[in-house]
Parts: structure tokens; sequence; C-alpha cells
């Protein structure tokens, strides 16, 4: 019997969630080729109970592609690096993509394909909202804290991606209406913003004063949304602040954990843009013009 040739993947940036998608992969028999800043023998992703390790190394050095057995462009890369770490990764972009290769690229935003496209001329990039939370660990593993999914706009690309994760631990939504996905999750991204200037987690949202903050910082962001065409209730707002309340009240976010090790955020592309579209639209965003500054001052300071 004759069987199709397996896709030829790469992870570049092994954090938090390429971990969990490298792990998902890897459990199904399709292991990528590890693609970071720092060299590591291995990736561990804990879940419950379950423990799962994705074997090594994790190659540094995107001039020498031919020491890690890359003869020809990946079919499929999962580019996994925080919007400010883009600029840095390009090289392994040049490296792993031609014409064909499907770069499926898991960042927070709206506007990852802007972010991307200039660092890598080549190949099909493909935006994707990540729905689940992962969270890096003290001693370089992974926790992965709820269902692993994705949500990818419907056409030829995402059904690469989606056939590569076909039975693993990470589901795929193939979306007919992907902006409105991508806003709402941008809204729950940008409402995380609070948690960097009060320095908690998930459980200041149990508290009546910061929930009422956050649902007029998630309407704001929904008049934003919808001036941009995304479809969304008004019920979101509402159904976003409810779902950080279910939330442990330990759960961190990734621009907490950036906060916390003094690394730049991620605040322009989860909070400031909502105040640049909406001064496209002629909205009003007062907490947006309280919340930005104070989150880029807190990135890049001086002081």
């Amino acid at each position: 019997m004759r069987t199709e040739p397996q896709p030829s993947i790469a992870v570049v940036g092994p954090g938090a969630i390429g971990t969990t998608v490298a792990a998902a992969l890897h459990e199904v028999g399709r292991t990528p080729l590890l693609c970071g800043r720092t060299a590591r023998s291995q990736l561990t992703l804990h879940d419950g109970d379950r423990l799962i390790t994705v074997p090594g190394p994790v190659w540094t050095d995107p001039a020498r592609t031919d020491r890690h057995g890359i003869d020809r462009p990946c079919d499929l890369v999962f580019l996994a690096v925080k919007a400010t770490q883009v600029e840095a990764a390009a090289p392994w972009l040049a490296a792993l993509s031609g014409p064909d290769t499907v770069v499926c690229v898991l960042q927070n935003g709206v506007e990852q394909l802007a972010q991307v496209a200039p660092h890598c001329p080549r190949g099909q990039f493909l935006p994707a909202v990540v729905w689940f939370p992962a969270q890096a660990q003290a001693d370089g593993s992974v926790r992965l804290r709820g269902e692993a999914r994705l949500s990818l706009p419907d056409g030829p690309a995402a059904r690469v991606v989606a056939q590569a994760l076909h039975g693993s631990r990470c589901a795929v939504d193939l979306a007919a209406d992907f902006q409105a996905l991508a806003w709402r999750k941008l809204l729950q991204n940008a409402v995380a913003g609070l948690m960097v200037l009060a320095r908690r987690r998930a459980g200041m949202f149990g508290r009546d004063d910061i929930a009422a903050l956050a649902l007029a910082y998630l309407q704001e962001g929904l008049a934003v949304a919808r001036a941009e065409g995304a479809a969304l209730g008004d019920e979101v707002p509402q159904a976003i602040l409810a779902w950080f309340q279910a939330a442990p009240a330990d759960m961190g976010t990734s621009i907490l954990t950036d906060r916390e090790a003094g690394r730049p955020l991620e605040w322009d592309i989860r909070n400031g843009v909502v105040a640049r579209r909406a001064r496209a639209h002629g909205l009003s965003t007062p907490i947006s013009d309280v919340l930005v500054p104070l989150l880029a001052a807190a990135s890049d300071g001086p002081g």
C-alpha cells in the first residue's frame, strides 16, 4: 500500500504556545523541527497529570540549515514568537520558507500578516487565533491550563494546518467569519493589560471595581471592533469578563509574565491597536487613552 509522505513541519519559537503545538504534533507522529533562540535538548509540556516530552534539539542557527537536515523549504511553519520578536525570527523564516510554504502565525492581535510579511517575502501567510492558556514555568517547561484549540480563516492554507494537527490534542476550527473571532480574542487580550498595571493574576477580576473597569474597557473595544466590521454581539464584554472571573485565581497571561520578567511588552498589538483603529473611525476611547501610555511606559521606559 502506498502511503503519502509526511509533511515537513517546523515550529519557530518554542515558548508556551510553540511548545503546546509541538507536543500536539509529536503525539501523533509528526514531530516538528524546533527552532529558537535558546538551545535545548527537549521540550516538556504538562497537561494536568500528563507529561509530554518533545525530543529536540532546539536549533539556534538559521544559517546552518544543512546541519538540521533541511534540504528544501518546509511544507508548514508555525511562527510562535511574540510580535516583539518577529524581526529576530526573520532569518528562520527565510531559511525555512519557500513559495508554497504555509506560515501559520500564532500571535496575538489582528495585524499578524502586516507584522510578519515584511520579514518574509516568501510563503503563504495564515493568521490564527490561539484559544488555549499555556504558561511557561520557571524550569523551562510549559503548563497547559485548558483545551488546546486554534481558529483559522477557512481556505486551502488553513486546511494544510488542520491536516497536520488532525487527531492531535490541538483542535482546529475553520472559521467562515474569522474577523469576528480575531477581534473577540483581541478584546480578551486587551483587558488582560489591566493585570500588568495591577501586577495581579486573574483573581483580581473578582473585585467589583476591577470588574466594572474591565467591562467599560471591553465595551469601548467592542465599539471599535464593530467599526472595523467585526460582527460581535452586545453580550461579548460580559462573556469575556465572566471567563476571567471563572478562571483559576492564579492564572496569568503572557503579557503579565513578560512584565514580571522585565521584557518588552506586546502593548501595541494588544492595546494600542484599539486606540489607533478608534481614531481612524473618530471614536472616543477614554480608558485606552490612559491605559496605553501606562503599558507603553511599563514596556519601554524610560525610568
